[in-house]
């Protein structure tokens, strides 16, 4: 089975963390998004993850070398694929087409998730979704009475289903995906100017292709810095209860309350942590009180109050603040 991971948008909601780093690479937990993602993915599968694909806009070498070495960590082969123009997610997916084939599962990288369900890989198409309490801002899906999916509908304005479309998918038949993918650009059918999968799918749904719901327990959405911070919170909550600290962080008169992520090589120094903050490796972290919050790498912050907030890397922060949204190499006295 192989995964591909459309991740080429631009991330201008979380601006100014995302015009250094691509969303998808973004600490939630001590660890990028996109590899919380590709985890669970990973555990959703009854088989073998083969390759990994990437599909990414010119995020430079750096970034493809940590993207494969994600595959690599999990077990799989890791590949890159170029997504030059933002022409909806069939096109997204069609850069990928090399590996759609067989079993497939494709993600879309802005989505973490909690379920106990688990991929049949006798069913012909899984569309994974969560119940939602306005399911007018999504796409949903309806369903027969045996659970077979019936239509999508984007963003209905009367309700015909609170079951929504969250952005992973899987295909048992990848080639049949592939062909209709190129189908659908070769005959220029688009949706507000884009190739939408849902075309695609609703086109497989018409010849046949039976496709069932996969329920997910929570959808956590990483769109801009409150949600970031909000997912930060549940996935320490999830993965990491208890919290983590690497063996070289150094405390000095410091109150860590749980759970907390804490990277390599930091310095806490009469403070106190938590719950529910991540730090980066390489950081200092002096006389301050911080809480839910994410805090990447190589930064030092001084004499601060702060909560629900996100810090960049390489930054310097002497002052007070409570609500923060800091790019990289930020500098702030106060």
């Amino acid at each position: 089975m192989n995964i591909i991971i459309p991740m080429a948008g631009r991330g201008s909601r979380l601006r100014p963390h995302t015009l250094t780093t691509p969303k998808p690479l973004v600490p939630v937990a001590g660890k990028p998004i996109v590899e919380w993602l590709v985890e669970d993915l990973i555990a959703l599968s009854p088989e073998k993850i083969d390759t990994i694909g990437f599909v990414i806009g010119d995020f430079g070498a750096e970034v493809e070398q940590n993207l494969i070495a994600i595959a690599e960590r999990l077990g799989a082969k890791g590949q890159i694929f170029y997504q030059k123009e933002a022409l909806g997610t069939a096109h997204a997916i069609d850069c990928a087409s090399e590996i759609l084939t067989g079993p497939t599962i494709v993600a879309f990288a802005d989505t973490l998730f909690k379920t106990n369900f688990k991929i049949n890989t006798q069913d012909e198409g899984v569309i994974f979704v969560q119940k939602v309490d306005d399911p007018s801002a999504f796409g949903v899906v309806k369903l027969s009475n045996d659970g077979i999916i019936t239509d999508f509908v984007e963003k209905p304005n009367v309700f015909v289903s609170d079951l929504a479309i969250i952005g992973i998918y899987y295909f048992r038949d990848g080639d049949r995906l592939n062909a209709a993918i190129k189908d659908l650009i070769r005959n220029d059918i688009k949706y507000k100017g884009e190739f939408q999968l849902t075309d695609v799918m609703e086109t497989l749904r018409k010849e046949g292709t039976q496709y069932r719901p996969g329920e997910v327990d929570e959808w956590l959405d990483c769109g801009n810095k409150d949600a970031t911070v909000n997912t930060n919170q549940r996935m320490l909550d999830i993965k990491l209860p208890q919290g983590q600290q690497a063996e070289s962080v150094k405390i000095e008169n410091a109150t860590i309350i749980p759970p907390c992520f804490i990277g390599e090589n930091v310095l806490l120094k009469n403070v106190v942590i938590g719950p529910y903050v991540s730090i980066g490796d390489d950081s200092t972290i002096l006389n301050s009180v911080i809480s839910n919050t994410i805090i990447q790498k190589n930064n030092h912050i001084q004499g601060v109050i702060v909560t629900n907030s996100m810090i960049g890397n390489s930054v310097e922060y002497i002052g007070r603040v409570k609500d923060l949204s800091i790019g990289d190499y930020t500098k702030i006295q106060e």
